[in-house]
């Protein structure tokens, strides 16, 4: 996961929310990204507002929610035999932001995340997954290609990239939509 973060800057006009399948053990994720990234990474905490240039990750045995401006925290069932899941994350930060959302898959053993993926898509978000031949375990990321039309599927090589122009053009869509209505700013998970 840490090379998804490697070549994004600062400035980036997102913040990022990660989820590992570590189940209930302790995890050094914040500091290995905080060691290969501009990004600030750190456990989300209950209730914590949601910034651009941060990188909020699910703390073991928790699902990371979104709820308006700011991230909650679950110790709700298990989602796919794993807590923190990706499906509750996607499907919350969906339902709260549609087409503000971009939802990352990375390698991963059996499907979590496919349902949460087709819920970003649904919502009119955008969606990108790990090319599965690059993945170390491809179940995730094969799982998502079966399942939802996604839009991009690049190495993990390019997905920085990809990603951090994927942020761009969706801020400005969010900032042209918000100048024309007055709604809020622009949100990405």
């Amino acid at each position: 996961m840490e090379k998804l973060f490697t070549d994004l800057p600062s400035q980036i006009p997102a913040a990022f929310l990660a989820v590992l399948h570590v189940g209930p053990y302790p995890s050094q994720l914040p500091s290995i990204l905080n060691r290969h990234s501009f990004l600030h990474a750190h456990f989300a905490k209950q209730g914590e507002l949601i910034r651009p240039g941060e990188i909020y990750v699910a703390p073991p045995d928790h699902h990371l929610l979104v709820r308006r401006s700011h991230v909650t925290l679950s110790r709700g069932p298990r989602v796919n035999w794993s807590r923190p899941a990706i499906d509750p994350l996607f499907a919350s930060a969906a339902k709260i932001y549609g087409a503000r959302v971009i939802g990352v898959l990375l390698t991963g053993r059996l499907n979590d995340g496919t349902a949460g993926l087709y819920e970003v898509k649904r919502h009119g978000g955008i969606t990108i997954v790990q090319d599965p031949s690059d993945a170390i375990s491809p179940g995730i990321p094969a799982s998502a290609l079966k399942h939802v039309a996604v839009d991009h599927c690049v190495a993990l090589a390019v997905m920085p990239r990809i990603l951090f122009q994927v942020c761009k053009d969706v801020a400005a869509r969010t900032k042209e939509v918000s100048q024309a209505t007055g709604t809020g700013g622009p949100f990405h998970a």
